[in-house]
């Protein structure tokens, strides 16, 4: 056997270094209940935003579940949520911050910490499904402004249609 020498060593840490810098982020799948359209969860992050009431008082915009990530860290390494609307992926949040916390009647939740800024991506169907789902960055749907401004520029209802036959 030989015996392992410090460029070994050296090789080892530099193999290990590379992994860290290409890590992906890992995402999760949300529905967004009651939203029709990306138009109309703008509108209720803005509706939230005015109320001014409970946790939505925070400067950070949250979303409250019920369990709370185990996988934190690598959600919060560049992850987003990704909405499904009306049955198709169509939209993401940047993850910021995650902030488990017990609520007035004792029980546990977790605050999933978002940027307001909600980014399309090109449309996917997925079923149905209850809470929360992880999704690999490598499964996930690329942003509408990355596939170029003619997909961007088509009104929702046109991209969910064109999805729907494939085209897209």
């Amino acid at each position: 056997m030989a015996r392992e020498t410090g460029n070994t060593s050296h090789a080892n840490c530099e193999a290990a270094q590379l992994a860290l810098e290409f890590r992906m982020a890992l995402n999760l799948i949300k529905l967004c209940v009651g939203a029709e359209t990306i138009a109309d969860l703008e509108a209720w992050i803005a509706l939230r935003r005015k109320s001014k009431s409970g946790l939505h008082a925070q400067a950070i915009h949250a979303h409250v579940t019920r369990m709370a990530p185990k996988r934190a860290d690598e959600l919060l390494d560049g992850g987003s949520l990704y909405w499904v609307i009306k049955g198709q992926l169509c939209a993401r949040q940047t993850l910021i911050g995650i902030e488990p916390f017990v609520d007035s009647a004792g029980v546990k939740r977790c605050a999933l910490q978002l940027d307001d800024k909600v980014v399309p991506v090109r449309p996917r169907p997925c079923r149905a499904f209850q809470g929360w789902r992880y999704l690999a960055e490598n499964d996930a749907p690329p942003d509408l402004a990355r596939l170029g401004e003619a997909l961007d520029e088509l009104p929702e209802e046109l991209r969910r249609e064109l999805s729907e036959l494939g085209l897209i």
